[in-house]
């Protein structure tokens, strides 16, 4: 396992932040720790936990940016619905997420195939009119991303021994 080390001090001005920049830390520390970049290889230098932050990281951007059908068409499908992430949250206490990610992955498996497809800008815009199930996915997201902020944020401070070595 790959030592993964945030400063106190840190951590303290990100508190003060708020519960992104906070996250922020541990998303970054975690990077730094497997040379910047999450393969099949460095996630095994993980644990379950980091892995699930690290996923949420992904869900986070890619979700509040283009939705759904963004996080497909970036490669991230994989790594969100084949990996436990939904089961991982749940055990973390977050069972709307959970659901939320549960019914995506099922509408990832319909649509894969062509949301996944090399396309042009236009082409990749037209995959939202194509694709409009993916609609409310996108808005619960949306309307709960402050909240499941929080409550990841909450997870991991009370949980911290599981993320990083705090250096004071």
């Amino acid at each position: 396992m790959k030592e993964v080390v945030v400063k106190d001090a840190d951590l303290q001005q990100a508190a003060l932040e708020g519960m992104d920049a906070f996250l922020g830390v541990f998303v970054k520390a975690i990077y730094e720790a497997v040379d910047g970049e999450l393969t099949a290889e460095s996630m095994q230098e993980l644990n379950a936990d980091q892995i699930t932050l690290l996923a949420w990281d992904i869900l986070h951007q890619e979700v509040m940016d283009g939705g759904f059908v963004q996080l497909i068409h970036n490669g991230y499908g994989p790594f969100i619905f084949k990996n436990p992430f939904a089961k991982a949250v749940k055990l973390w206490g977050m069972r709307e997420l959970s659901k939320l990610i549960y019914d995506a992955h099922t509408l990832w498996l319909k649509y894969r195939e062509t949301i996944e497809k090399d396309c042009t800008e236009d082409e990749f815009m037209a995959l939202f009119e194509q694709f409009p199930e993916f609609d409310d996915l996108d808005d619960t997201f949306v309307e709960n991303e402050e909240v499941w902020t929080a409550d990841i944020a909450h997870y991991v401070d009370d949980h911290l021994e599981r993320f990083a070595t705090v250096e004071h």
